[in-house]
């Protein structure tokens, strides 16, 4: 079967040269194995008959087993058309043909027993069904069943390569399939799990029975992709594991020590202190850390962080905090020294917009050994940044960055140093397995003492003169209001209020003197963003009228109303991750969800989501059934899942068995020694010299 696989599809009977061209371009079909793994999407019902008299509902496709007994033709010219009478023991019904009438007819046979399929017309109270599909009983391509319909293109079709053309194909290759085809699980997993064999599996995806078959066959289909998919990823684990030793911080360090009994701006949570455990685990282990931090907005994963660089500090390494905006960075470098404020450590930025003659001296610093925790950019992956010795680096909003330029943090020393990576954007666990399954994960799932939960209300724009005099009167108490627009310029196609409009509204809504506003967006300076910035933290004004750039890395405590415009726009993580820019002190907190009235099905899910739980994981949940993996973590993040069958949206159960069924394997036969677990030594070589190595940089 390996050959039949390997086969090009050129061959099979009906495809040739140009059509075999035409499915590599469309669907990347080159082989009969790929046909073969080309799934259909879903399947209409042909498993059981209807009576005629049984007929009811026009939207549903029936089943039909009776004769004709009369034929007609009416009309003249473009007009003509041909008829039919076909009846049951029941009943009859007309069958109505518009094109290809004289060859229609000719091919009819009174008094045969038909097996019919379509869709019911009602016209003038009376059952007709045009154009149906008909084969003989008694002809060998009768078939009664669930009959498969395959992704097709406009241009497949015009070739003939529509999901009939498909099946016709896939027909031809599974008789061929043969009684030796080989499995690629072992039976012990087969029988723990209770799957089908691969070739029971294939035939009854494509030729199923009963909807039994056909949930059998996808069970199992979906298991093998993920527990392949879940093996790769320990596999690739444990050989960083083994090619990767990590520098041991055998001492907690003064740095540390000082920090925490004098510096440390409040008690840390349970959460925050398991987390700083499991990272000093890794410090110990001689193993490279690579972590996973997650942490909802606002729950202190910064601290955290710094108090991980503290150690690698009081053991002699330099650390590194590498952020994807510069806004951000700047926050960051403030945060980092205002916490240690006091102490011997020299903390400095790079970035984009460093004078030459600032890197200059922070690269002097960096090679001597003098700068012992570096904030920045991409800059930090320049060539010319170089570090004396590097032991920890953390990658905060990691999934902002390609994996190939977070490998570059690897080769700034002999030895790699440890990774921690921090996401503020909670990952749902089935994600979780799936694009992280090689890293270790840690969850910080508590907020810090005094903070309040924000309130979250839905208004439309007929409440926006009430929405105004609310922000006027948080203003009045001393608080500031953030104004968040999903648009720069005016769309002609979409009718969202741009920043620019907001902007001058807000200015003519609060004309007092004292209620000043600032403006944030991407296509201003760097230098522009951050005078606006600093105007709004030092509070010189009151207001600040923004587009997502302040989604990460805005820290300013006395800001308590978060106002969204065209919160459709927005996706549920991106709303939770702005929501997170209030609350950050100890006064109560408000986000404020502006929509117009008419709304999707969707988009009401998604404000009744963000109104009803400030629970990030939860609205990960969501997010996930509503948006899908790909646009909830980005195809940069492990490279694209090329899933065949699979949806992680509703899969996860099956996720959860094959990760077991995965790491059970590893454990008990890490060299794939058994007999039985030989073809799937076979079948996970191939995936791993496949695929480029991006496991061990995170």
């Amino acid at each position: 079967m390996n050959d039949l696989a390997a086969t090009p599809i050129e061959y099979l009977k009906g495809v040739g040269p140009q059509k075999a061209q035409l499915l590599h371009k469309e669907l990347g079909i080159k082989t009969y194995g790929d046909l073969l793994f080309h799934f259909p999407y879903r399947y209409v019902d042909r498993s059981s008959f209807t009576n005629i008299n049984e007929i009811q509902y026009a939207e549903n496709h029936v089943l039909l087993k009776g004769k004709i007994d009369q034929i007609r033709e009416t009309g003249k010219g473009r007009y003509k058309k041909l008829s039919a009478r076909f009846g049951d023991e029941t009943g009859y019904i007309d069958l109505v043909w518009f094109q290809g009438g004289k060859w229609i007819k000719d091919s009819l046979k009174v008094n045969e027993v038909y097996h019919l399929f379509g869709k019911p017309k009602l016209y003038a109270q009376k059952w007709s069904i045009p154009h149906p599909e008909m084969t003989l009983a008694s002809g060998q391509k009768a078939r009664t069943g669930f009959f498969p319909l395959y992704p097709s293109t406009e241009k497949l079709g015009a070739k003939g390569l529509h999901s009939k053309g498909l099946e016709k194909l896939i027909s031809l290759i599974i008789p061929q399939i043969g009684p030796a085809y080989p499995e690629t699980l072992s039976s012990e997993i087969c029988t723990e799990n209770r799957l089908i064999s691969k070739k029971q599996a294939l035939i009854k995806i494509h030729q199923p029975n009963t909807q039994n078959e056909i949930q059998e066959a996808r069970i199992r289909l979906k298991f093998e992709e993920l527990f392949y998919l879940q093996l790769e990823l320990l596999i690739r684990k444990k050989l960083s594991s083994s090619r990767h030793k990590g520098f041991i911080f055998k001492e907690i360090g003064t740095q540390f020590n000082d920090f925490y009994s004098a510096h440390l701006p409040f008690e840390l949570t349970g959460a925050q202190k398991k987390v700083i455990k499991e990272i000093r685990k890794d410090f110990l282990s001689g193993q490279h850390m690579n972590r996973l931090l997650q942490g909802d907005v606002g729950s202190g994963k910064t601290l955290v962080a710094l108090m991980a660089m503290l150690i690698a500090i009081g053991n002699k390494f330099q650390s590194a905090i590498m952020a994807p905006t510069e806004i951000l960075a700047n926050q960051h470098c403030e945060t980092l020294k205002e916490f240690t404020k006091g102490m011997p450590i020299r903390i400095e930025l790079l970035t984009g917009s460093t004078k030459k003659s600032e890197r200059t001296k922070i690269h002097e610093g960096l090679m001597n050994g003098e700068v012992d925790l570096l904030v920045g950019t991409h800059a930090l992956l320049e060539d010319t940044v170089q570090f004396k010795n590097i032991g920890l680096v953390v990658i905060d909003e990691q999934h902002r960055f390609g994996v190939a330029q977070r490998s570059k943090m690897w080769r700034k020393n002999i030895q790699p140093p440890h990774i921690l990576i921090m996401t503020a954007t909670p990952i749902p666990r089935t994600l979780a397995m799936t694009f992280y399954g090689d890293l270790e994960v840690s969850v910080i799932d508590e907020l810090p003492p005094g903070r309040k939960e924000i309130q979250t209300v839905h208004r439309y724009e007929k409440n926006r003169l009430q929405v105004f005099k609310f922000i006027e009167t948080q203003i009045e108490k001393g608080r500031q209001i953030y104004m968040v627009f999903p648009l720069i310029q005016e769309s002609e196609k979409l009718d969202f209020h741009n920043l620019m409009d907001g902007f001058e509204a807000v200015s003519r809504s609060f004309p007092l003197p004292r209620y000043k506003v600032s403006i944030v967006h991407g296509q201003m300076k760097s230098d522009e963003k951050e005078f606006e910035m600093q105007r709004f933290i030092k509070g010189e004004t009151q207001i600040m009228v923004a587009t997502t750039v302040i989604e990460v890395g805005v820290n300013v405590p006395n800001a308590t109303v978060m106002v969204i415009e065209s919160a459709e726009r927005f996706g549920l993580s991106q709303l939770h991750q702005l929501r997170g820019r209030v609350g950050r002190g100890g006064e109560q907190s408000y986000c404020i969800l502006m929509t117009k009235v008419e709304l999707s099905k969707e988009s009401k899910k998604r404000m009744s989501t963000m109104v009803n739980s400030n629970d990030g994981f939860d609205i990960a949940e969501v997010d996930l059934q509503l948006r899908g993996p790909g646009d909830l973590m980005g195809t940069q993040q492990s490279g694209e899942l090329d899933l065949k069958i699979s949806d992680l949206r509703k899969d996860g159960a099956i996720v959860t068995m094959a990760r077991e069924a995965a790491r059970k394997l590893i454990n008990e036969d890490p060299k794939f020694q058994k007999d039985q677990n030989k073809r799937i030594l076979k079948t996970i070589e191939f995936i791993l010299t496949s695929k480029p190595d991006w496991g061990k940089i995170a």
